[in-house]
């Protein structure tokens, strides 16, 4: 998986034995619906990847009704997680954070769950509040941001639960450094609302329901009357990080195939996300299992994402979304990667103040 990017000759030869020689860095995200690792070397402006893995899980199955983690669940967790642990051993990775979310925090029987994945695979997982855990996807998201819009609204459509947060923006020497204003963890994940509605979140009528709780929720947590200002004199930027908004930019750029290297980064107008939104609901579930960027594993969880977007893009009608197709595991690496002395984009005890 690992590319060259160095010139032939002498030259790139020394520079392929120093490559050979700095430390690996892996971060694993154990979220609700899926299961990712990534493992990264540093360089000047970053990191490059040299293995990646994501798979679905769905350990948050059936855990809304039951309170605990299913065997099934455990046991398909399990099996992904020793991929990564077998991934992280051959790859002899220096400094790794493996961390797990939404599920584990509501789960009764999470303790017992780290316990085995230790036992299995020897890897420690560290369960992170949700305020952590914006964090850091606000850190792995924060160089697509625009440093000349003040204020952002930034939100991750997870499994288990949406995080949103809205940011004041400074221009910093490489990017910029983001300064929370307002955060909210909502009780709505992919996962959580298809448990809840059954095969009516999968519908129009089911699909409306979401978005007008979704909206009653948001109010809750922020002065729209402040960002709609923010708004109205250009200021306010949007941006997603989450399976439903790098579905829908697969789908606006008609891909065959999904491919993370053209829709990280991207932009979506208003016009294009109801188009699409439009587009999956019209489609039968099989229709949307054959889609080449839906697919099987998100065929029953699409609508759901797409009613918690639309409530997003109605209270907070900003006319374009930024798509980031990164998150906590980016936020890691960088915390891991991170020089004495040099600071992150937010701090984590940024997102703790009152």
């Amino acid at each position: 998986m690992e590319r060259a990017i160095d010139g032939a000759g002498r030259s790139g030869r020394a520079r392929a034995r120093l490559d050979k020689t700095r430390p690996l860095f892996a971060a694993l995200d154990l979220g609700t619906n899926n299961c990712r690792l990534l493992v990264a070397k540093q360089t000047h402006h970053g990191f490059h990847v040299v293995d990646a893995f994501s798979r679905i899980i769905r350990l948050g199955e059936g855990l809304s009704s039951t309170g605990a983690l299913s065997e099934a669940a455990i046991e398909r967790a399990l099996d992904a997680l020793a991929v990564c642990a077998g991934k992280i051993r051959r790859r002899k990775v220096t400094a790794l954070r493996a961390v797990a979310t939404e599920a584990c925090r509501q789960a009764s029987n999470g303790e017992e769950f780290l316990e085995r994945v230790y036992l299995r695979t020897g890897l420690s997982l560290e369960v992170i509040s949700a305020k952590e855990e914006a964090a850091l996807t606000l850190s792995g998201c924060a160089p697509l941001l625009d440093p000349n819009r003040r204020h952002a609204l930034v939100f991750d459509i997870g499994g288990g639960s949406t995080e949103v947060s809205h940011l004041r923006v400074m221009p910093a020497a490489d990017s910029c450094r983001l300064s929370p204003i307002a955060f909210a963890s909502l009780p709505f994940g992919v996962v959580t609302l298809v448990e809840r509605f059954g095969a009516a979140a999968g519908t129009r009528d089911g699909y409306a329901t979401i978005v007008e709780e979704v909206a009653a929720e948001l109010d809750r947590f922020f002065d729209r009357e402040a960002l709609h200002g923010e708004m109205r004199n250009g200021q306010l930027q949007m941006l997603g990080s989450s399976g439903t908004v790098t579905t829908l930019t697969g789908m606006h750029l008609r891909l065959p195939r999904y491919d993370r290297r053209r829709v990280d980064g991207a932009t979506l107008g208003r016009g294009a996300i109801d188009r699409i939104v439009e587009e999956i609901l019209a489609m039968t579930p099989g229709e949307r299992a054959g889609h080449p960027c839906i697919g099987p594993q998100r065929a029953e969880f699409v609508v759901s994402g797409c009613a918690v977007l639309a409530a997003l893009c109605q209270r907070f009608p900003v006319p374009r979304l930024r798509v980031a197709d990164r998150g906590v595991r980016e936020g890691i690496l960088l915390s891991l990667m991170r020089r004495p002395g040099t600071p992150l984009p937010i701090e984590v005890k940024e997102m703790f103040r009152a």
